[in-house]
């Protein structure tokens, strides 16, 4: 069953090509065949700012967590291995303080129905049964639904330099936030010595890297926007860091 056929999804997917179409046509003049893809950078900016103040609630998230790492780290020492005390304990701890755990990811939750909007715009042919347009737009000479496993399997390999550099830059992107995240809150991660600290410490530093995977795999089109909002949150949360109280 194709999910595009259903009267909720199939209005939205017209919304958005009809969106993402007026934003090309648009930018046609100006910046050329590239006008589809800036289409789609100028879709997750605008997303982006409309979520600022779900990023504010992220900072302050994370000075919380920050502001409690110490009784944090004296719950862990107190209650050792016994995960089911110390997750109540710290449960406890974030009620009693007014703290969501969750805040954090609210931006990434936020932007979920969006990505997957573009997602489904350029692996359709056709959206509800008239042609999708949105599949002849290119960038660099590789159509915007084409991931970069795709190119590299098809005589466009010599264009998967473009997508080898929005995926190195999403790289980039990632290790810096994570960079200026571990001096933001130095307390985050398990303090050494915490079972199953060693593990979890990996995982949150190569957790956030299979975003690169994914962005070989989905089409251009998301690919440039999951590039376009990490730049964008790496930039953000810096300056959110210095201005809010």
């Amino acid at each position: 069953m194709d999910l595009s056929n259903l009267p909720v999804v199939g209005s939205l997917l017209h919304a958005g090509a009809d969106l993402l179409t007026t934003l090309t046509v648009g930018l046609a003049p100006v910046t050329g065949d590239a006008a589809a893809a800036l289409a789609v950078v100028v879709l997750t900016v605008g997303i982006r700012t409309a979520l600022v103040p779900l990023a504010v609630l992220q900072v302050r998230a994370e000075r919380d967590r920050r502001r409690l790492a110490p009784q944090l780290a004296a719950l862990r020492r107190r209650y050792g291995s016994d995960t089911r005390r110390l997750q109540e304990a710290v449960q406890r701890l974030y009620t009693s303080e007014r703290v969501s755990p969750l805040a954090g990811c609210l931006p990434v939750l936020a932007q979920a129905p969006v990505l997957s909007l573009v997602y489904a715009l350029f692996t359709h042919a056709s959206l509800g049964g008239t042609a999708n347009t949105l599949l002849d737009a290119t960038f660099f000479g590789i159509p915007l639904g084409h991931s970069f496993l795709a190119v590299l399997g098809s005589p466009l390999w010599t264009h998967a330099w473009v997508l080898l550099l929005l995926l190195a830059v999403l790289a980039v992107a990632i290790g810096l936030g994570q960079r200026a995240a571990a001096r933001w809150n130095p307390a985050g991660a398990p303090a050494p010595g915490t079972p199953g600290a060693g593990t979890a410490a990996t995982l949150a530093r190569w957790l956030p890297f299979l975003s690169v995977g994914f962005a070989a795999v989905v089409p251009l089109a998301a690919t440039v926007y999951v590039v376009t909002s990490a730049v964008w949150a790496l930039g953000e949360r810096a300056l959110l860091r210095r201005v809010v109280r």
